[in-house]
C-alpha cells in the first residue's frame, strides 16, 4: 500500500518502521518539514515529505498528532481523499486546550472527523510507544497484546485490523466511532497491554457516567509529560 503518516513522534515513527518492513511505501511528515526528518527516514526507511504529500497517500493516511494540531492539517486534501484515514491521537485538555465539542460529548475522533471533513478509523491510540515498539509477536503467541479499532465503516475497520495483525498484535472490533471513548485516556482499556479477551472485557467495563472524571484523572497524571 501507499501510506502517509502525519506525525513523526514516537507512535508515527514506530509505525513507519513496521510498515516499511512489511513492504509498504511509506511517506512521513511533520509540521517542521521534511528537512527535519532525516534521522527518522534513516531509521525507518520511510520517505520524508510535506504534510500535504503525506495526506495525499493513495491507500492509508495515519494521523498521529495532538488533537489541537488537527485544525492545521491539509483539510482540502484530506476531505476528498479516497484513502482510509486513521486517527491515532488522544485528547488531553492540558495539552490541547478545552475543545468544546469534545467536552460536550463527542469522542475526540468524531471531532477530528468533523474538522477534516472525512470519516476516520480510531486505532493505535491505546498502546504506549515502548510497548508498540517492542512487544509485537507472531500470530498465536501467548499473551499477544490486542489493540481495539473503532469506526463506522466495517471494511475500512477490518482493513486496519488486518494491518495490526500483520504488525504483530491482535486486533478487536471496538464498535462505532461514537464508542471510541471506551479506548481513550482514563478508561480500563487504555494503555494496559491486554490480550484479546481481557481487552474485550475492559471495553465493556467502561462506564459512560465516569467518562469525564476518568479523563480528568488521566489528564492530571499525564500533565507533567505533555
Amino acid at each position: 500500500m501507499e501510506i502517509g503518516i502525519i506525525g513523526s513522534g514516537n507512535i508515527g515513527s514506530i509505525l513507519a518502521g513496521y510498515l516499511t518492513a512489511l513492504g509498504h511505501q511509506v511517506f512521513i511528515a511533520n509540521s517542521r518539514g521534511p528537512e527535519s526528518l532525516g534521522e527518522v527516514g534513516r531509521k525507518t526507511g520511510a520517505t520524508a515529505v510535506t504534510t500535504a504529500q503525506a495526506a495525499g497517500a493513495k491507500d492509508l493516511v495515519i494521523i498521529a498528532i495532538p488533537n489541537k494540531a488537527a485544525v492545521n492539517l491539509p483539510i482540502d486534501i484530506l476531505s476528498v481523499s479516497e484513502a482510509i484515514i486513521v486517527d491515532a491521537g488522544n485528547y488531553y485538555p492540558s495539552r490541547d486546550g478545552q475543545i468544546a465539542a469534545i467536552e460536550a460529548g463527542l469522542t475526540d475522533s468524531e471531532w477530528v472527523a468533523n474538522v477534516i471533513g472525512h470519516s476516520v478509523i480510531k486505532a493505535f491510540n491505546n498502546i504506549v510507544a515502548p510497548s508498540l515498539a517492542t512487544k509485537a509477536v507472531s500470530v498465536g503467541s501467548p499473551n499477544r497484546i490486542a489493540l481495539s479499532v473503532a469506526g463506522d465503516d466495517k471494511p475500512q475497520k477490518w482493513a486496519v485490523m488486518k494491518l495490526i495483525d500483520e504488525i504483530g498484535f491482535d486486533a478487536i472490533d471496538g464498535g462505532l466511532l461514537s464508542e471510541s471513548w471506551r479506548q481513550q485516556p482514563g478508561e480500563p482499556a487504555y494503555c494496559q497491554d491486554l490480550d484479546k479477551g481481557t481487552l474485550t472485557s475492559a471495553l465493556q467495563q467502561a462506564d459512560i457516567r465516569k467518562r469525564a472524571d476518568n479523563l480528568a484523572t488521566a489528564d492530571d497524571m499525564a500533565r507533567p509529560y505533555l
